[in-house]
Order: C-alpha cells, then sequence, then structure tokens
C-alpha cells in the first residue's frame, strides 16, 4: 500500500508532464505534496490534458527534449531531486513504422541522457524508467508474459522499449549494482504497463481517442484489429504502481531495482471489439463502428502481462475493473464537453480511485 505521507516535499523530476499518462501523474503528485520538475516538449495535440486540467500549476515546468543530453543534465542538476519518473516517450506503433528514427532516438537515446544524468546527479535515491508491456517479443501466448521473459519486438515502437529496458538493465548493472549500493546510493527500476486509457487522451490512433471523436461528431467508428487482444487498463492503476515502487526504493534501496509488471486483472484483458462495443453504448446507446478494410501495419493479436510479482512483492493489486474504466472514461470525456473545471474533476476521480476500497479479483 501507498503512503500518502511518504510524498509531502519530496522533490521529484518527472519527464513527459505535458503527456496523458505524465499529467495524471503529475497531478496526483501535486495532491499528495510532492515538489514536481517537468521536463517534456509542449503537448502534441489540441485539446490536451495538460492545458484542460492545468497541469503546470504548482510546479516547475521546462518544455524541452530529452533528445538534448546538455538540456536534461543542466534541469535535473537544477531540480535536486531526490526521485526520478521517466515517462517522456514516443509512445505509438504506427507512428513508428513512419518516423523510426525519431522513436529511437527518444526512446532510447531519450533514456541514455536520462540516466546519465541520474548519474552525473548527487541526491537521487530513486529512479523509475517506464517501459511498456510492447517490450517483449510476442509469441501470442494465452498467458502472460513475465518479467524475465525474453525482449523483443516486431515494430520500432515496440522494440525501441524493448531497448530502454536494456539500457535500464545495463545502466542499474555497471553504474548502480545492488553490491555497491551503499556508495552510490541509487535504486534504479523499471515499470512495464499495459494499455492504458483515461479521459484527457487526444492521441491519433488511439482506441479511445479515435471512438470519442468520431462520437463526438454523430459519425460511425471506424476500428482496426478488432479482434486484438489488449490488457486494458484505467490511467490511474499502473500509475498508483510507479509511487508504490519508487516508495519502495527510496525506503529500502535496491532490494526492489528490479523491472515489474503493472496490469489489469486476467479477465480484463480484451479484445478492441469488447471495448468499442461497451464504450459506444455507455456513450450513445446505438452508435454505428465499422471494421477498417484498409491493410493495416503489424500489431501483436494478443498480449498479456503476469502481475504476480508486484501483486506478491509490492502488495499491488488493480482496483477498477474495465466496466469501471469505462465508466469513468465516458464520465471524464462529458465533463470535458461542458463548463467544468477538468483540473478539479481530475483530481476528484484520483481522490476516488485512492479511497475506493474495492479491488478487482
Amino acid at each position: 500500500m501507498m503512503h500518502k505521507d511518504f510524498w509531502a516535499g519530496k522533490r521529484v523530476f518527472l519527464t513527459g508532464h505535458t503527456g496523458f499518462k505524465g499529467g495524471w501523474l503529475t497531478l496526483w503528485l501535486q495532491s499528495l505534496g510532492a515538489e514536481v520538475t517537468g521536463l517534456s516538449l509542449s503537448p502534441e495535440t489540441t485539446p490536451n490534458l495538460y492545458t484542460r486540467a492545468r497541469v503546470d500549476h504548482g510546479i516547475a515546468s521546462i518544455l524541452g527534449d530529452i533528445r538534448d543530453p546538455v538540456l536534461v543534465r543542466r534541469a535535473m542538476s537544477d531540480a535536486r531531486p531526490e526521485i526520478v519518473i521517466h515517462m517522456a516517450a514516443q509512445p505509438l506503433v504506427r507512428y513508428s513504422y513512419a518516423n523510426p528514427l525519431e522513436t529511437y532516438a527518444t526512446n532510447v537515446m531519450g533514456t541514455v541522457h536520462v540516466l546519465e544524468a541520474v548519474r552525473q546527479s548527487r541526491g537521487v535515491k530513486a529512479a523509475i524508467v517506464v517501459s511498456s508491456d510492447k517490450c517483449y517479443e510476442n509469441h501470442e501466448w494465452v498467458w502472460g508474459y513475465r518479467e524475465n521473459d525474453r525482449l523483443g519486438g516486431h515494430d520500432p515502437y515496440s522494440n525501441s522499449k524493448a531497448c530502454t529496458e536494456l539500457v535500464t538493465s545495463s545502466y542499474r548493472q555497471a553504474y548502480f549494482p545492488s553490491t555497491s549500493y551503499v556508495t552510490h546510493g541509487v535504486a534504479l527500476a523499471s515499470a512495464r504497463a499495459g494499455n492504458v486509457i483515461g479521459g484527457g487522451d487526444w492521441s491519433e490512433d488511439r482506441l479511445i481517442p479515435d471512438v470519442i471523436r468520431a462520437m463526438e461528431r454523430a459519425q460511425s467508428v471506424v476500428i482496426r484489429n478488432q479482434s486484438a487482444i489488449r490488457p486494458w487498463q484505467h490511467v490511474l492503476e499502473p500509475l498508483s504502481g510507479y509511487l508504490l515502487l519508487a516508495e519502495r526504493l527510496y525506503t529500502e534501496g535496491s532490494t526492489y531495482a528490479e523491472a515489474w509488471n503493472f496490469g489489469p486483472s486476467d479477465t480484463d484483458a480484451r479484445p478492441v471489439r469488447w471495448i468499442v462495443e461497451r464504450l459506444t453504448a455507455r456513450w450513445a446507446p446505438g452508435a454505428a463502428w465499422l471494421p477498417d478494410q484498409n491493410p493495416q501495419p503489424h500489431e501483436a493479436q494478443l498480449l498479456k502481462l503476469d502481475c504476480s510479482k508486484a501483486r506478491s512483492r509490492l502488495e499491488w493489486q488493480p482496483r477498477w475493473s474495465l466496466s469501471t474504466t469505462i465508466d469513468r472514461v465516458v464520465e471524464w470525456y462529458r465533463a470535458a464537453q461542458s463548463s467544468t473545471d477538468m483540473r478539479e474533476f481530475t483530481l476528484g476521480q484520483i481522490e476516488a480511485y485512492q479511497t475506493d476500497a474495492s479491488v478487482c479479483a
């Protein structure tokens, strides 16, 4: 269980704070009393969570590129963080096919730049590199991948995330080994999440934003890969895992300096069609959707995560079922259509998640 009091006054350096996941995490950290410095590119979409929820209020926000090692090093040096969470990335599979150089430069060398800055900084005690469930070499197994399964990746995005994991492992062994933890004092871990969904995501070529945009325009939703099965989860689920992991790294050191999966219950690994049918029924009963008949680049059809390690050693568990998650997603986008204060609404969903006593089986 995460201890809220732990975060009060902690200096946190967060990359990717202008993004979808980063925006939610920034607001959560603020609500816990952390002192946040964010480094990221400007938001890539209009609208976006960063501006709608006024994520920049109360933090030190630096708009810059993690592909610039001098900028990363200077920003981290100025922030003097105790905890570093690296989330900045090129996060889209289809975009990576068209832009492989940018994808590798951001996801691989960007991670190198962040870890180099950690290595040259004083005071960092805990660091987490956020990766992806797509870092595994996918064999289309019906069971979930464990942290010690082979890394791989067919498309540039997935492969770049496998490379990110290898970079993190190398830095952990070469510069922050557990055998000399008392000397360097840095506990470095990586975190692999499932397919996150939630309010405030307007990215291109992502299922929930594509469906929401179509329904807002009263258009038929065109869906590709309707039979593909993914480990869907609300964005707050893996973020709760990151916060819990960071706390353990900070307080207990190298014991938790490993790779970790944070995914949903196995029953919530559902096909795309299931998500679309529930989302359209919840938003506008009778809304139409159509399969995309155009040729598509390769994407895995079956992907699950085994989160036994996090459940056992971190005592982490998902709280919201997929049905509840879809309800929360619809509530968020409905609120965003009105004059609702989306910062307060988002913080309200975070508080509801924290106080929800129910736990998925």
